[in-house]
């Protein structure tokens, strides 16, 4: 599930590796967009078998906006409550899809995408954003990617 090229342990192994790639990047830099990018083009970097991953922000209006990624050009805002990301976002809690095209609701921002992972983060007790990864296959995320995709995000909540 990763590129081999770099990652060679299990799963787990690997990405503990990256998180801790995630900390060499962001430990010294204060700014949340330049973290928000190197966080995105970390986990595009890491991850196989994806399309499209970046993070869509909670604006003052109480809607996601497209946020740093890396992919195709992608849909610019989503409400609160609506598709995965948005209903991520209203539960405040990560959202696995097997097969978007069983979600009630789903924005198709990309007609490739298949499955989909978001994971919300939570800031000083209050929405920020959610971290959106998208996979042109079905089935592409586990429990495992769950787990260690909220530890990622908890690493960069700090640097945000």
């Amino acid at each position: 599930m990763f590129n081999v090229e770099m990652y060679t342990g299990s799963r787990e192994e690997n990405y503990n590796l990256v998180i801790k790639q995630l900390h060499a990047l962001i430990h010294d830099e204060e700014n949340p967009i330049a973290n928000l990018s190197n966080a995105s083009a970390l986990l595009n970097q890491f991850l196989d078998r994806t399309n499209w991953v970046g993070f869509y922000l909670l604006d003052k209006n109480q809607q996601l906006v497209l946020g740093p990624f890396q992919g195709l050009p992608a849909c610019v805002r989503i409400p609160v409550g609506k598709g995965v990301c948005g209903t991520a976002a209203l539960k405040q809690e990560t959202v696995l899809v097997d097969d978007v095209h069983l979600f009630p609701g789903h924005i198709a921002c990309d007609a490739a995408s298949q499955s989909e992972i978001v994971v919300p983060i939570i800031k000083d007790e209050e929405l920020f954003g959610v971290l959106d990864i998208d996979s042109p296959e079905k089935n592409r995320f586990d429990e495992l990617d769950q787990q260690k995709l909220e530890e990622f995000v908890a690493v960069l909540v700090d640097h945000i």
